[in-house]
């Protein structure tokens, strides 16, 4: 059977005729709806047999990043349904009580349970939750080594680093050079701690969003007509705990939160 690739590919079919049958206002409409799986080419009452059964069902659609992020999320629910919670909190040097195992997410308590429910006063944002969970199944446990290195030193980030830097490193530079003060602050807020100035930067902060993943900021204030920077930097045993896609997904959940946080106060 053939596929439909796009919302014009359906509208071609189409007689152009709006007669409004199917209940959609013109043949864009219904085409549009038909694409996005809310009706059936069946519905046109112009259609003949042959090209519905050539093409109906056979809608190549794509699902939007919300789509994928939850589908993503309840997939991996189903899979901490299948873990061993007793044993991954062994692995992880966590605590498993009350049916559920808990870890500290930027200093605050995120459970699961054996049904995979999340149980947290976090708002769980699919970019936080969806690293959490992998940290759950798949974390080795490894003790952090304190040997910082950049995203694209970690062995998966080789080929990202710069996807990394434009979605992460450059927005929270934008939210640390126009408030730099509520930027520290925020840091605080995410139970993070200032650190000694590490590469002769301004500001070093570490921040914990996984008890065994724990992340460096470091800014650069902007200075005798040099202009600011940030770096963020990972422990060397990253890997070893999460995935390479959920610490770009990780790094990425900070930076949203920081910016949401940042338009709150007004920036």
């Amino acid at each position: 059977m053939a596929q439909l690739k796009n919302v014009m590919e359906v509208f071609k079919l189409l007689d152009k005729s709006n007669c409004k049958k199917c209940n959609e206002p013109t043949c864009m409409a219904f085409a549009a709806a038909v694409f996005k799986g809310q009706k059936q080419l069946s519905e046109c009452p112009h259609l003949d047999k042959e090209t519905i059964e050539k093409y109906d069902g056979e809608i190549s659609t794509q699902m939007t990043i919300e789509q994928e992020q939850y589908e993503a999320i309840e997939q991996m629910k189903k899979k901490i349904a299948e873990t061993d919670l007793p044993s991954a909190a062994q692995r992880l040097g966590e605590i498993f009580s009350d049916d559920k195992l808990t870890i500290k997410c930027l200093g605050k308590d995120f459970s699961v349970d054996t049904k995979g429910n999340i149980i947290t006063d976090i708002h769980v944002h699919s970019w936080i939750a969806i690293p959490v969970l992998d940290y759950i199944i798949n974390g080795a446990g490894v003790p952090v080594s304190e040997k910082w290195v950049p995203f694209r030193e970690l062995e998966g980030g080789k080929s990202r680093y710069r996807l990394f830097g434009q979605r992460c490193e450059a927005p929270l530079k934008k939210v640390a050079d126009t408030y730099t003060d509520l930027f520290e602050d925020m840091i605080h807020l995410f139970n993070g701690r200032q650190v000694e100035n590490h590469y002769e930067s301004d500001i070093s902060l570490v921040l914990y969003p996984l008890p065994k993943v724990p992340i460096l900021i470091c800014y650069w204030k902007p200075e005798d007509g040099f202009e600011s920077d940030l770096n963020i930097f990972f422990d060397s045993t990253a890997e070893e705990n999460l995935s390479i896609d959920s610490i770009h997904a990780l790094g990425t959940g900070l930076v949203i939160m920081f910016e949401k946080l940042a338009l709150r106060h007004g920036l």
